[in-house]
C-alpha cells in the first residue's frame, strides 16, 4: 500500500510538471491598454507622410497631403505635429497636439490664410479633421480612461471590445466596439453606434506592414455611413526612433515648420 501511494505521488508530480503553463486571460482594460500602445506609442518617436483622399456621396474626391511627427514623453504623455503640404487651400496649415494622460489634451490649429492660431476646445475633438471623415481625436487617439471596456467576444484571431463613454454628453456616440488583432494588438476595425443603436461610423485598418520590426497601419479608412462619405489615409516614408527634439512641438513652429517635415 505504501509503495502504491509513493507511485501515485510520483505520477501526480510528473503530470504537474508536464502540464502546460496556461497564460492568464487578459482583462478588457488590459487589452485596450495594449492596443493603445501598439497604435500610438511605437518606438520613442515617429514620422510619416500621409496622402488623404476624401470621397463625398456623389463620388467626387479631394486630396490632402501632410506630414505627421510624434514624440513620446514620460508618463504616457505625447506630442504630435501635423503640417499640410497640399493642396493650395490647406498649404502651410499646421496642427499641434499635447496629449495629457488623465486630463484634457491641448490642441492648436494654425490657419495661414487667416493668419490665425486657433485653440481647439476639448469639446471639438470629435469634429472633422481638415474636412475629412477622420476626427481631431483620431490623430492622437482617445484616452483609454474615457470609456468603460467590456470584452464582447474572443476568437482565435481577435478580441472584440465594447467601449461606453464615461461622460456621454461630451461625445456624439452612445458606444463603440473595436476588433483588435490578437497577434499585433492593432485595432483593425471600430464601429460607432448612436443613441438609437444604429451604426453610423466606421474606422478600419485596410493594410498593415512591418516597419523596423513594428506592425504598422499603412492604409486606414474612416466612413460616415449617414453622409455616405469616406476618407482614406495612405502612410508612406514611415520611420521610428529618429531622435525628434521636443522643441519642434511648440506653438512657435505652427507658423514656421521645422526642417523635420521636409
Amino acid at each position: 500500500m505504501k509503495n502504491l501511494k509513493t507511485i501515485f505521488l510520483v505520477v501526480a508530480a510528473l503530470v504537474l510538471v508536464a502540464a502546460p503553463v496556461m497564460a492568464a486571460a487578459l482583462s478588457a482594460d488590459e487589452i485596450v491598454e495594449r492596443a493603445n500602445k501598439a497604435s500610438y506609442y511605437v518606438g520613442k518617436d515617429g514620422r510619416a507622410e500621409v496622402k488623404m483622399t476624401i470621397t463625398d456621396s456623389s463620388g467626387s474626391t479631394r486630396n490632402r497631403e501632410f506630414v505627421i511627427l510624434r514624440k513620446n514623453l514620460d508618463g504616457g504623455d505625447q506630442k504630435f505635429y501635423v503640417y499640410f503640404k497640399e493642396p493650395a487651400d490647406v498649404y502651410k496649415m499646421a496642427y499641434l497636439v499635447w496629449k495629457n494622460v488623465g486630463k484634457a489634451d491641448d490642441r492648436w490649429l494654425w490657419l495661414p490664410a487667416l493668419n490665425l492660431k486657433k485653440r481647439i476646445a476639448p469639446g471639438d475633438k470629435r469634429t472633422s479633421f481638415a474636412g475629412s471623415d477622420f476626427f481631431y481625436e483620431d490623430v492622437s487617439g482617445r484616452g483609454t480612461d474615457e470609456d468603460s471596456h467590456e470584452l464582447l467576444e474572443e476568437t482565435a484571431e481577435q478580441y472584440v471590445i465594447k467601449n461606453v463613454p464615461k461622460s456621454p454628453d461630451e461625445v456624439e456616440f452612445a458606444w463603440f466596439k473595436v476588433a483588435i488583432d490578437k497577434k499585433s494588438f492593432l485595432p483593425v476595425k471600430a464601429e460607432y453606434y448612436d443613441r438609437n443603436g444604429e451604426l453610423y461610423r466606421e474606422v478600419e485598418a485596410l493594410k498593415v506592414e512591418t516597419i523596423q520590426g513594428y506592425p504598422t497601419v499603412t492604409v486606414a479608412e474612416a466612413r460616415d455611413l449617414k453622409a455616405n462619405s469616406s476618407t482614406r489615409n495612405e502612410f508612406s516614408a514611415v520611420t521610428y526612433d529618429i531622435g525628434l527634439n521636443e522643441r519642434i512641438f511648440t506653438e512657435r513652429f505652427l507658423r514656421r515648420p521645422p526642417r523635420e517635415i521636409r
